[in-house]
């Protein structure tokens, strides 16, 4: 591997520690972005640079702040480019306390980590200052730091592309080794459904009952029956799906005593797919699913549930060609670090899904986050160094 970039490893890692120990998970994100905005301004990013947008305002959860901000002026003429990555982690990280161990770094304690996407909070700041402290040439470049990723990729949905300044390729950081470079992503449709039946003593007269939960089960039965569960191949597509919520109100359980025939369900589930159409198509699948459902459990009098369905596009699906500038300039920046590309499609939604709907080819790499989600979560150092000098190489590379 290459090692004539100019990178402070020491440096690099103690970013990276720093903003693993601050707390930030989905939607409180405010001190994290504080603590960004803070190292930028010690690294020689003048305070006038840094902005917060008010994505935050449309996000249909509370969410504190905005996504972050960052343009850095070029020093030689070329077209503006996007580095990407998200503040918040998942629940599992509040209280997270890092800890070096070797080549990586593990939680203290019984949380996860925060490595996705801190590692990517970290290496932006890293491209930062290595360009600032060693006057790298290079183009315009915008810093963007996203909100809520981790609950619905809500910040990068929300963000207004005018705000970037017009980049041609983004770089998004959310990935685990170097060499891995995404370039696309399924797309998301979330459903659910809500089943109004009617109470009745299950013992005196369950023939004036109308089931909800008994809806549910035959819709979720007739949907497995027509191939819409789990891995779904069909001569029109092929995705996922998956049934998450079966339950009552507010959370609670769908019904409260044995001898009552339960009157209302909730029941919230998913569907994937590299086609934007072929997830709708599963939707639909299910939808059709619970209207045979509804008419197949009635009361004594022949009435049935009240069953309100409705679906909505989470993210949508993108692919790049392996062609594309972002990803020749990628393969290129790793060809002249030693390292051997591995071109991925991701069964899961990114920032970039969204940043690619908004008209900005973006390619994903990684920084060394591993076993996320988990409290067996680590980052991985050498991966970390690795996912540096790659964003450094692609900040500054004549392309």
């Amino acid at each position: 591997m290459s090692t004539a970039i100019p990178l402070d490893v020491p440096a690099a890692i103690d970013h990276l520690m720093n903003f693993l120990s601050v707390e930030g998970v989905t939607g409180h994100e405010a001190d994290i972005a504080a603590a960004v905005s803070s190292a930028l301004k010690k690294v020689g990013v003048p305070e006038s640079a840094i902005r917060f947008d008010d994505a935050n305002k449309r996000i249909p959860l509370p969410t504190e702040t905005g996504n972050l901000i960052v343009d850095l002026p070029g020093t030689r003429p070329g077209p503006r480019l996007l580095f990407s990555t998200h503040l918040d982690t998942v629940p599992l990280c509040a209280g997270a306390k890092p800890k070096r161990e070797g080549d990586r770094i593990v939680s203290e304690g019984k949380t996860a980590l925060g490595g996705d996407a801190r590692t990517g909070v970290a290496l932006l700041v890293v491209v930062a200052e290595t360009l600032i402290k060693h006057k790298l040439p290079h183009p315009p470049i915008t810093l963007l730091f996203t909100v809520r990723e981790e609950s619905g990729l809500h910040g990068a949905r929300e963000l207004d592309p005018k705000e970037l300044n017009g980049p041609v390729m983004c770089i998004n950081v959310d990935g685990q080794n170097a060499a891995e470079l995404i370039i696309g992503a399924v797309g998301q449709e979330n459903w659910e459904v809500e089943i109004t039946g009617r109470a009745s003593h299950a013992g005196v007269a369950p023939e004036k009952g109308i089931s909800a939960t008994l809806v549910g089960a035959i819709a979720l039965a007739e949907a497995q029956q027509a191939g819409w569960f789990g891995k779904v191949v069909k001569p029109e597509g092929r995705g996922t799906s998956n049934v998450g919520i079966f339950g009552g109100k507010d959370g609670k359980p769908a019904g409260d005593a044995t001898n009552v025939v339960t009157d209302y369900a909730f029941i919230k589930g998913e569907a994937r797919s590299p086609e934007a159409s072929f997830a709708k198509a599963i939707a639909k699948g299910y939808e059709e699913a619970f209207a045979k459902a509804k008419v197949a459990v009635t009361d004594h009098e022949g009435d049935t549930a009240d069953v309100k369905y409705n679906h909505v596009t989470s993210y949508p699906p993108f692919k790049l060609e392996e062609n594309s500038p972002v990803v020749k300039r990628a393969i290129k920046a790793l060809g002249i670090l030693g390292i051997e590309p591995k071109i991925l499609f991701s069964n899961g939604g990114l920032d970039a899904n969204w940043l690619d709907k908004h008209g900005i080819p973006t390619i994903t790499i990684g920084a060394g986050q591993a076993e996320i989600h988990t409290i067996k979560e680590y980052v991985n150092l050498v991966e970390y160094e690795k996912g540096c000098r790659l964003g450094i190489l692609m900040a500054t590379m004549d392309v």
